[in-house]
């Protein structure tokens, strides 16, 4: 099952400034960014439900020019919970008990269905009275179009566009789109696989959707096609690495087969046949070596000189 609260809490966690960027620039654009800091993992027990609840993440920041900091509280919500509203009040009054700030919470709503509006309020109120009305930021990923996010050089937008409302037939051409962004990027690798993991993750694609994608790649420029052909060469590598044990490897050869179809052309069987045989250091080999090849004749070169 995928772990859903995990790979948010990472994506949000490690992007955090490009995400208020993206969805709260009118936040992002009056902080100081040297007095972020994250602190750790609040804790409360719900006694209605009988469980512990942890809040996901709590950032204390300042705005440009003020001593005084404040509170960022983000909730990743991935499933439809009734009276949600009702517990981001909760939390937000032990929290505001706790530290005596002002906190400005968030929820990211990331579950498919239902596409209806989420309430982002919690209000206690009489006829003659409203004792409170309490609201929250929310960002419902599935109420948000993926090709409003296609000009932004943000690498949130790279994988959150593959939570958005999505049609169908969308999919690979979102995935292509997701890797684009990622690949003019260009971030460091260990920040380029979360992201490439986090949409590969939620656009796994079956065998008539990766041909559409492979169609998309290819109208690309030359140089987003290459950004993109060296990111999932370095999906390849992983998953021969990690799945000796998991019985991958085929799926590997045959994506190392699709990408040198793309980088050469179509391939003779005999040159096939003896990729097919290839031992699991060699496969490694050919998944970084295919970047440079320019045709056939450096394939079977490189063939030749691991005989």
């Amino acid at each position: 099952m995928t772990d859903h609260d995990r790979l948010f809490k990472e994506l949000l966690s490690t992007f955090f400034l490009e995400f208020l960027e993206l969805f709260l620039p009118e936040i992002a654009s009056t902080l100081d960014r040297a007095s972020l800091r994250f602190l750790p993992q609040e804790y409360f027990a719900d006694l209605t439900a009988g469980e512990e609840q942890v809040i996901d993440l709590l950032v204390e920041v300042k705005q440009a020019g003020e001593e005084v900091g404040f509170l960022l509280h983000v909730e990743a919500q991935s499933y439809v919970q009734q009276n949600f509203n009702r517990r981001m009040f909760f939390y937000f009054a032990r929290l505001h008990q706790k530290y005596l700030q002002r906190i400005y919470p968030i929820v990211v709503f990331s579950f498919d269905e239902p596409q209806r509006e989420e309430p982002s309020t919690y209000t206690v109120e009489f006829p003659h009275l409203r004792v409170l009305e309490f609201s929250f930021e929310s960002i419902q990923l599935n109420r948000l179009n993926w090709r409003d996010y296609l000009t932004q050089q943000n690498p949130v937008a790279a994988a959150l566009m593959a939570k958005m409302r999505i049609a169908p037939g969308d999919r690979p051409k979102v995935k292509a789109e997701c890797l684009r962004i990622l690949a003019t990027l260009r971030l460091d690798p260990a920040r380029t696989r979360l992201i490439s993991g986090f949409v590969d993750t939620y656009l796994r694609l079956n065998a008539q959707e990766k041909e559409v994608f492979e169609e998309e790649i290819g109208k690309l420029e030359e140089r987003e096609r290459e950004g993109i052909m060296q990111i999932t060469t370095s999906w390849l590598e992983q998953g021969i690495e990690q799945g000796i044990e998991q019985g991958v490897q085929r799926e590997a050869k045959s994506l190392i087969f699709r990408l040198l179809n793309r980088r050469v052309g179509e391939l003779p069987e005999r040159v096939r046949s003896q990729i097919e045989v290839l031992p699991l250091a060699e496969l490694e080999a050919l998944a970084e070596a295919l970047l440079d090849f320019s045709g056939l004749p450096d394939l079977e070169a490189w063939l030749a000189k691991g005989t």
